[in-house]
């Protein structure tokens, strides 16, 4: 862009040979406040793999594709080459108990539009019961699809599962801006939907997506953002942004919206990193809602928040702090409860210097409950009582979460309750600056208490190599935390499963790797993403 940061510039550092994951250059256009999305309707069908059986979807397994019972995994390389077409982008589905691997992109029979360069179909996906039926279903963002002759407007396609497979069932949904809307706003160059997705059902047993779309210009400001909230099986869509009643800090140039969300079943939380705190440039802000629509039209705003409202060694928002740049939550049942009623969020904070160490990262760790109010829990970096390592220049811990309550049934505790957090720019060894490494830290209790570190060459199998990044790719399930390696030499990228309890250095249980265990080979950036 002309004016103000890319987005990769803005959340990340940008890997080696991944040039395309930067944003591209062009000034947006002002559209209209209001943002809507159109539903495009076509028939879609799975390629790559064999399917289950027919027969009904067993319902109550998360990421289970065809409804067996049995928990898939979706694993997603946005810059892989599609029939020909350099970074297209496609998502591999691992079936469970050894069924076979489908490879679903926009060349699959069926999928509305048809791959081609520079899509990144996969940049994000999301995971949920779209439509009640007992399979779970697949969100893929694909933020750099362009809508006719409009460049890098996004698009976000919904596949279903089925019990004879991802897309052999209902119908396919294509969620993009258009001038059919309904609500007729066109799509505009470099909105970018689907830069970030998540997903959950809420208590009122309402399947929800939100959409975040950070590129979003508005009321003559240029990357305002705004977020969809896509709801209902049919699916119902409306759009939030900054300027809407309720939503902390008002709108302005560069906030960008959306860059990351999150979800359970009670809350969702939209971050934007480029949000200015007072004269304070790029430091940050979070804004949490509950699932439901409230009399302004609008997903109902709960609580807005940024580094300035953060107790900590070094409170104060400061520039390019990127506050929200991430964002992680798990659902929580505090003692007392009878049910599962709260949530703990973490908020990456990548951009954070440390006293002189200049962006070495930090987390922070709320409580989000069923009162409507919020609790600091930790301020978490690598200088923290306890925490393995230490915090160095250029860390940028913080920069990618995961979170996972292993017992959501359960009252939670600090060993239930866990957190990954990347920290891509760690550099083991002289020899491999930003190899990159995870942590593995409790959401609820002392940090350092049962803490774990894990990098390239020790714990992950591939390297120490120079510029793996390690922790831009992660993934979670009850039972198993997935660390991909997209960057760096090809023969170690892979996606590798850890249990939540590993220790420091721990091995991976299982591996995932382009070549092996019916994945098809040529991996590019395998395991950017994984659900």
């Amino acid at each position: 862009m002309s004016e103000g940061r890319s987005h990769m510039e803005v959340t990340r550092p940008v890997p080696r040979g991944a040039d395309r994951l930067r944003t591209r250059a062009g000034r947006c256009r002002a559209v209209a406040a209001a943002l809507t999305l159109t539903l495009l309707v076509g028939g879609l069908g799975a390629g790559g793999g064999p399917a289950a059986a027919a027969g009904a979807c067993t319902g109550g397994t998360g990421s289970d594709f065809n409804g067996d019972g049995i928990r898939d995994t979706a694993i997603a390389d946005p810059l892989a080459t599609v029939s020909g077409h350099e970074e297209a982008g496609l998502v591999q589905i691992v079936l469970g108990g050894g069924k076979g691997v489908t490879t679903l992109s926009q060349d699959t029979p069926n999928v509305s539009d048809a791959a081609e360069a520079g899509d990144q179909f996969g940049f994000s996906i999301a995971v949920y019961d779209a439509n009640l039926d007992g399979c779970s279903d697949i969100a893929v963002g694909i933020p750099y699809e362009d809508v006719g002759t409009v460049k890098d407007a996004g698009l976000v396609h919904l596949v279903y599962g089925s019990p004879s497979g991802i897309g052999q069932g209902t119908p396919s949904v294509g969620l993009m801006q258009g001038s059919e809307s309904k609500l007729s706003n066109d799509a505009e160059e470099d909105d970018w939907v689907g830069y970030s997705v998540a997903a959950g059902t809420s208590v009122t047993n309402t399947p929800f997506l939100v959409v975040g779309i950070p590129g979003e210009d508005s009321s003559g400001l240029t990357d305002m953002g705004f977020a969809a909230y896509v709801y209902g099986a049919g699916p119902s869509a409306v759009t939030v942004h900054q300027n809407n009643t309720g939503v902390w800090e008002d709108a302005e140039a560069y906030d960008r919206f959306g860059t990351s969300v999150a979800a359970t079943d009670r809350y969702f939380t939209v971050g934007a990193p480029g949000e200015s705190i007072g004269t304070v440039a790029s430091a940050g802000s979070v804004q949490v809602f509950r699932p439901s629509v409230n009399t302004d039209g609008i997903p109902d705003p709960l609580y807005g928040m940024g580094q300035g409202r953060t107790p900590g060694p070094d409170a104060a928002a400061q520039t390019d702090d990127r506050y929200g740049s991430a964002l992680a939550m798990a659902p929580y049942r505090p003692s007392g409860a009878t049910t599962t009623t709260d949530a703990i969020l973490a908020v990456g904070v990548p951009g954070e210097d440390l006293s002189t160490t200049v962006d070495a990262g930090a987390a922070h760790v709320y409580h989000l409950k069923a009162d409507g109010t919020v609790v600091l829990l930790n301020w978490i970096d690598q200088n923290a009582l306890g925490v393995e390592g230490g915090a160095e220049p250029g860390d940028f811990f913080g920069q990618q979460l995961t979170a996972v309550n292993t017992s959501p049934s359960a009252v939670g505790t600090a060993d239930t309750m866990r957190l990954a957090v990347g920290v891509p720019g760690e550099e083991s060894t002289g020899d491999a600056p930003e190899a990159g490494g995870v942590h593995i830290l409790p959401l609820i209790g002392e940090p350092g208490a049962s803490d774990a570190w894990i990098e390239p060459g020790a714990g992950i199998p591939s390297g120490p190599a120079p510029r793996t990044y390690a922790g831009l790719g992660l993934g979670s399930s009850p039972s198993l935390l997935y660390v991909g390696m997209p960057y760096g030499p090809a023969d170690g990228r892979a996606v590798h499963a850890f249990p939540w309890n590993t220790p420091t250095g721990g091995a991976p249980t299982q591996t995932f790797k382009p070549g092996e265990g019916g994945i098809p080979a040529g991996g590019v950036a395998f395991g950017k993403t994984i659900r």
